[in-house]
């Protein structure tokens, strides 16, 4: 919980940075970096309550930490993250990722708003008051993201704004219906209206040109799709600040790296957008993303400026962001700068240990009933024959943009079958909120696979199940696992279910510990991998193929949707 900042504990604060009386805490010794200049120094490092008082002296405290031998550097911001993509509740969330130096979480509960609407995004709240680190929260903007599929809810701007005051929150999430910002739709600009003094998330992959001009006459002013320099460097010379993203599927570091120069790297900031345990722990998190940047060659200033400084200014965090007297007292250790690996963190003033974590009050989970679907056949995933070619979608491995690919395909029975020699497996998406019996079919290249499914509760953005599959009869098991675990991941084959992960807390995140659910993840890779899939993080890859706001070609349980044309495609023929 926050320290009260009143006049008492101005007092104090500042009588002990003037070196008069004691600090509650003191970190000795250690290797201050400043991200201002890149200097570094020996100093002391005085904190009292959840403020640094002093720097560049010598102080003595109540607690002492021993900084020798270590670099203090200002704790981690991730600019955009779905913590329901971590798989895990924001208390399992807390714990797996604050010992990588994550002090600040700027999360979009959009997944879980999606499922229960206004009820999923008060959990986050609560639970954002509850957690070690300072989990942020960004009011999800677009719920459902389109009208081409069925979400769990709608939030209109009625349902945000008795949020819009909560100390968590910072502002409106990732504006995505960037075609609704520029049709100008009334829907859309109340939102916009409601939040011009408050911050506006950017989602605008590919925008450019007087489009672009048009999305950010609204107000807003960061993006975190930028897949390429070209596209980034054109939002930063309109004054976006870009968010460089690295997740466990959308992986843009290696593109935008080189844009991470002294000259822009204040408006450069980092983000994971949607990253899981198994990745966190053989990878790590921010820390990851900062280690492989320097090691590219890019300044460890700007490194770790843009993990800090310019994410806290791109966000109006005006009280963290550098190891300053006066600033919330969030500072990563490090016993190898270089390398950014990260010994202890100290937390608005705590030293981050068990015993904190087990101080926490975890809020009741939400959405456990969440699935609402029949069991289904083999038969519901046939697709008719028809005269031309079929539209497949194209997977790009570490990119959640999807190419728009024709192939002629075999006819047998009347049906449409899969094409091994091509890698053209099926694609559905089974509706799971309304009991519409929706079931969007289709078909999907980049997996690999040569027998067996897999499917997902977890389906952006409104998560519906979908499922891949080589063979009917195993996307039936898959699909009918993950409705009798109430949400999840399963892999199958045509004779059952070979391995799973349960998500019951509405379909999106396990109620076991981040250990438990990292051993079920390699579970299920392995499994995935017996199927001959060749991606690296196929559960995710699945999770994505649902997301009709992202190039060029997905599947909702409306059916296939042309992204680029905003409308879906006519398979009637």
């Amino acid at each position: 919980m926050p320290v009260k900042h009143d006049e008492a504990f101005l007092a104090r604060a500042i009588a002990a940075g003037a070196g008069e009386t004691s600090a509650d805490m003191v970190v000795k010794d250690v290797l201050l970096f400043s991200v201002i200049d890149g200097s570094t120094v020996e100093t002391d490092i005085a904190i009292v309550g959840d403020r640094i008082v002093g720097t560049h002296g010598r102080y003595s405290g109540d607690v002492t930490v021993d900084g020798r031998g270590l670099t203090a550097v200002p704790g981690f911001i991730d600019t955009h993250l779905h913590v329901e993509s971590s798989l895990v509740t924001p208390f399992e969330f807390d714990r797996c990722v604050l010992p990588h130096g994550v002090t600040t979480a700027i999360c979009d509960p959009h997944e879980i708003a999606n499922v229960l609407g206004a009820e999923g995004i008060r959990y986050f709240l609560d639970s954002s008051l509850e957690t070690v680190m300072d989990l942020k929260v960004n009011l999800s903007s677009c719920v459902p993201a389109t009208a081409f599929e069925t979400a769990g809810a709608c939030l209109e701007i009625e349902d945000l704004l008795p949020f819009r005051d909560h100390p968590s929150v910072i502002g409106l999430a990732e504006f995505m219906n960037f075609p609704g910002v520029l049709a100008r739709d009334p829907k859309v600009l109340a939102k916009l209206a409601a939040f011009q003094d408050g911050h506006i998330d950017g989602h605008a992959p590919l925008l450019s040109g007087l489009g672009l001009n048009g999305y950010l006459a609204a107000g807003i002013r960061t993006d975190h799709e930028a897949t390429t320099a070209e596209e980034a460097l054109e939002k930063l010379a309109k004054g976006m600040t870009i968010l460089m993203r690295e997740g466990s599927v959308s992986k843009d570091l290696e593109a935008l790296a080189p844009i991470l120069t002294p000259d822009v790297s204040a408006f450069v900031a980092l983000c994971t957008d949607d990253r899981n345990p198994l990745d966190i722990a053989e990878e790590g998190h921010l820390d990851s993303m900062i280690r492989r940047l320097i090691a590219r060659g890019i300044r460890p200033l700007d490194a770790y400026r843009a993990a800090s400084w310019s994410a806290a200014n791109a966000f109006g965090l005006k009280d963290r962001g550098s190891v300053s007297p006066g600033k919330r007292a969030d500072i990563a250790l490090l016993d190898d700068f270089e390398d950014c690996r990260v010994s202890q963190v100290i937390c608005g003033g705590v030293l981050v240990n068990d015993a904190e974590f087990a101080k926490r009050s975890p809020v009741a989970p939400v959405g456990l009933d969440s699935v609402k679907v029949a069991p289904v056949t083999a038969a519901h995933f046939e697709i008719p024959a028809r005269n031309s070619e079929a539209d497949v979608i194209g997977v790009v491995p570490g990119r959640i943009i999807t190419e728009h690919l024709k192939r002629t395909l075999p006819v047998a029975g009347g049906k449409t079958r899969v094409d091994l020699e091509q890698d053209v497996l099926k694609v559905a998406v089974v509706e799971r909120h309304k009991g519409t019996g929706n079931i969007g079919l289709g078909f999907v290249n980049g997996f690999g696979m040569k027998r067996g499914a897999i499917a997902s509760s977890v389906g952006h953005d409104s998560h519906n199940i979908c499922v891949v599959g080589a063979d009917e009869e195993a996307m039936a098991h898959a699909v009918n696992r993950v409705i009798a675990m109430k949400g999840g991941f399963a892999v199958a084959d045509s004779d059952g279910v070979r391995a799973e992960l349960a998500l019951q807390l509405a379909g999106l995140m396990s109620l076991e510990p981040f250990e438990t659910v990292k051993s079920d993840l390699e579970k299920l890779r392995a499994a995935a991998r017996d199927l001959g899939c060749t991606l690296a993080e196929p559960f995710l890859q699945v999770a994505f193929l649902p997301l009709p706001v992202i190039p060029h070609l997905k599947i909702t349980d409306f059916g296939m949707f042309d992204v680029n044309r905003f409308e879906l495609i006519d398979q009637g023929s």
